[in-house]
């Protein structure tokens, strides 16, 4: 590791954030995923949604347990889950394959319920929580691991936080919403010479931005 920069050089040459080279499933997810921009509505959902599982845990546990999470929860269409009912609930509480949480679970099918209410009003999700993209001049001009870690969320998550609570989702604190925008792109947090921070940005710069 290069400690400055908090970057691991890999077998093929390439510097990653530390913690993308710590496991294979980080590599793979690291190198594919995390920071590219999303705006397909599933799948934000089901970041919003796992990155609730994952309070008090690791993300690499709720990593290795999505596509059981996506079994269960019928790839996160909330249309479907927003139809859960009690047997649902006993269903996923008996489900070794995901995190048994009752409260996270009720809230996952709570937020569904919300997710189709948003929808009906603003359109999409993806044009609600990209709104909440920072304005680029706001953000820090280095991005070093000391930057990263004393930003664990934002006036932005914040915001996205607030506004969806207000909507009466929960598990959506502004830690857990800072971490949903980095992994769906709504920020670009690889740290200064990981190489998929210049790959993020130009994905980034073309994305359409929802409306």
């Amino acid at each position: 590791m290069v400690e400055r920069e908090a970057l691991v050089t890999g077998e093929d040459g390439k510097k990653r954030c530390f913690w993308g080279a710590s496991t294979p499933d980080y590599a793979v997810y690291h190198d594919g995923e995390w920071g590219r921009p999303v705006s397909d509505d599933f799948r934000l959902f089901e970041k919003i949604c796992l990155e609730g599982f994952q309070s008090g845990l690791s993300w690499l546990t709720i990593l290795r347990k999505r596509e059981n999470f996506r079994k269960g929860f019928a790839g996160f269409d909330f249309n479907q889950v927003a139809r859960f009912g009690e047997a649902d609930v006993a269903r996923l509480l008996a489900d070794a394959g995901i995190v048994r949480h009752r409260g996270k679970i009720e809230s996952t099918i709570n937020n569904a319920r919300r997710a189709v209410e948003l929808i009906e009003k603003e359109g999409s999700l993806a044009a609600f929580v990209w709104r909440f993209e920072p304005d680029p001049k706001s953000r820090p001009k280095r991005f070093d691991w000391e930057t990263l870690r004393a930003m664990p969320k934002t006036p932005e998550s914040l915001a996205l936080s607030k506004e969806l609570k207000k909507r009466g989702w929960s598990f959506v604190g502004p830690t857990t919403m800072y971490a949903f925008m980095q992994g769906v792109g709504i920020v670009n947090d690889h740290l200064d010479g990981c190489f998929c921070r210049k790959d993020v940005e130009a994905e980034r710069k073309v994305f359409a931005r929802p409306r």
